[in-house]
């Protein structure tokens, strides 16, 4: 058995395909090929069973039972629920002595105290005049090199603005 169970593990060991028996596919992509080759193959699908151990067996319904029994898969699933049933006796919960943090932080009432308006892209920043910051002058900083000004439409044309006719139309306005 642990020599099968070996052999099974190779991603490129050739498995017959319960739907047609003429497709060979490797171990790797068998499961994938199970979904693909049920749907173009519904006449057998519905005489075959999916064991419930492992998805990749698919028996005859008339011989799901007996499968079932000597499913080699079977023991894997047994030894887990073993398992998790010694350790659910062992493990004890710890209450937890986790507490949350003081917290001095109260946004609402930040958001009221506020004396400055609020920050709008492409607008100057003018301080309150209770604010400290009311007696700084505020300069606009551009970080471009002299001679260079920041663009002032988007760097594509728009479509209705676009001579795509292949000629130019003039007007004069003599």
């Amino acid at each position: 058995m642990e020599e099968n169970y070996i052999d099974s593990l190779d991603p490129e060991k050739l498995l017959p395909c319960p739907y047609d028996r003429n497709h060979q596919i490797r171990a790797c992509r068998f499961p994938y090929h199970l979904i693909k080759c049920k749907k173009n193959h519904p006449d057998v699908a519905n005489k075959l069973a999916t064991c419930p151990f492992n998805a990749r067996h698919q028996v005859p319904r008339t011989e799901i039972s007996h499968h079932i029994s000597s499913c080699d898969d079977k023991s894997c699933i047994e030894q887990d629920i073993v398992n998790q049933t010694r350790n659910l006796g062992q493990e004890t919960l710890v209450e937890s002595t986790w507490q949350c943090p003081p917290c001095d932080e109260d946004w609402d009432k930040d958001l009221w105290e506020q004396t400055s308006t609020p920050f709008v892209w492409g607008t100057a920043n003018y301080c309150g005049k209770n604010s400290p910051a009311s007696n700084i002058v505020m300069e606009h900083k551009s970080n471009l090199a002299s001679g260079m000004r920041v663009p002032k439409s988007l760097p594509y044309v728009l479509p209705w603005k676009n001579n795509s006719f292949g000629f130019s139309l003039c007007y004069s306005l003599s």
